[in-house]
């Protein structure tokens, strides 16, 4: 792992591939690290012919955690968003994608192919749309455009994201439980969650840093991001928008709504995935990432 100070902060990050070939950046998730983007997938991108970074986004993992704000009052978050006042949170969604743009400046890359998945796949829609001139092309996976007409989370996956969870440093059992929990409601109905391998991610995570108020406070700059697709209809790079048929988190109504207001946007609709990226579409999901990043090419 390296930092980089970039922003004014410092970022976390580590590499695969060969320094001299073109880039793709992978970008995080609500409150997840980059080691979610695990090794072997990083690795199968590598191989066909990518420099792969990931990263801590702020607030997370090993890059610098805001602990000098206020968790955020979700109360008074909403009270503003309703009448229309400036909401009060430590940064924003724009704000995360000045990292990563930073990050990429650090590292003296002009130009990357930028993938997110869920909140990773907003802050890189920002980073196509906001600075055209960084990214080679964009993949949104099991993300959204801030549409407000668009279908929620299943209210039981909102209890149980925004539900305590016991502290893992007295109760690591119980903390596993919640999580493994969490994750076994979101996967898909085809790809089950191997709960051993995601016990030992998620241990690694507590490792590396845990902090539920940093996630909260990116949890602050989803809510105000707003509606973004008249910027969404200014992205001219190849786009390609993943979503599983059964993300009870992020609807795929979601995903459709992305690729419509991209133009010629490819949408990989995928039967039974939910929120999440299991080993088994590893192969499909970066093939398709570089048949977009291809496209880029000409």
């Amino acid at each position: 792992m390296n930092t980089v100070q970039a922003s004014g902060i410092e970022l976390a990050y580590d590499s695969f591939g060969d320094e001299t070939d073109e880039v793709i950046l992978l970008i995080a998730g609500l409150g997840t690290q980059m080691i979610r983007w695990t090794d072997p997938f990083c690795e199968d991108l590598a191989v066909r012919g990518y420099r792969v970074i990931r990263f801590d986004n702020r607030d997370a993992g090993c890059s610098t955690h805001f602990s000098h704000c206020a968790p955020p009052d979700f109360g008074a978050l909403a009270a503003a968003l309703m009448t229309g006042r400036p909401p009060d949170v430590p940064y924003t969604l724009y704000d995360m994608a000045a990292d990563a743009i930073g990050l990429l400046d650090a590292l003296d890359i002009d130009r990357a192919h930028v993938v997110g998945r869920s909140m990773g796949g907003m802050i890189a829609q920002i980073m196509a749309s906001e600075h055209p001139e960084r990214a080679l092309s964009l993949t949104s996976i099991m993300s959204s455009t801030g549409n407000p007409q668009l279908p929620q989370a299943a209210p039981d996956v909102m209890a149980m994201m925004t539900r305590s969870a016991p502290d893992p440093f007295s109760d690591e059992q119980g903390f596993l439980a919640h999580a493994l929990a969490f994750a076994q409601r979101i996967a898909g109905s085809r790809y089950p969650l191997d709960g051993e391998v995601h016990r030992l991610l998620v241990l690694e995570e507590i490792r590396r840093a845990y902090d539920p108020a940093g996630g909260a406070r990116q949890l602050a700059a989803m809510a105000v991001a707003g509606d973004r697709r008249s910027r969404l209809t200014t992205i001219m790079v190849p786009a390609l928008v993943v979503h599983g048929t059964d993300d009870p988190l992020i609807a795929p109504a979601c995903g459709k709504d992305t690729a419509a207001s991209i133009p010629n946007a490819d949408f990989m609709l995928i039967d039974g995935m939910g929120h999440d990226m299991p080993p088994a579409l590893y192969q499909t999901i970066a093939g398709e990432i570089d048949r977009t990043a291809r496209r880029a090419r000409g």
